[in-house]
């Protein structure tokens, strides 16, 4: 099965551009993320692992508060119940398993922009 560009869903979240693609299957979700300056909440999902392929670019993820410094070529995965936001500027893959259902995600808290 072949997905284009085209027939993924674009969505603006919180600071980031998703590009969702309509794999149409349970066991996994695939989702191409741009970021500029970082995703402006803390959520975490109560069934799914994600997994982010960092592409390009480079940021700090916050992982249940903990600072882990990413940069072109790192794969990151967090299991699920962990409290994920981030800051930078990439261009990364995320891969969800199973699938992101939006029932599972929980929303913590909006996050401030950093001062420079």
């Amino acid at each position: 099965m072949k997905i284009t560009r085209k027939e993924s869903h674009i969505e603006d979240k919180h600071g980031i551009k998703l590009w969702v693609y309509p794999v149409g299957r349970k066991e996994a979700g695939v989702v191409y993320v741009e970021v500029e300056e970082g995703h402006f909440q803390e959520f975490f999902d109560k069934k799914s692992t994600f997994i982010y392929y960092i592409i390009e670019g480079q940021g700090t993820f916050f992982l249940d508060g903990k600072e882990t410094t990413v940069k072109e070529a790192d794969l990151v995965v967090i299991p699920p119940m962990t409290k994920i936001y981030y800051f930078g500027k990439m261009r990364m893959t995320l891969t969800t398993v199973p699938a992101w259902e939006p029932e599972n995600e929980v929303h913590v808290r909006f996050i401030e922009k950093p001062s420079n």
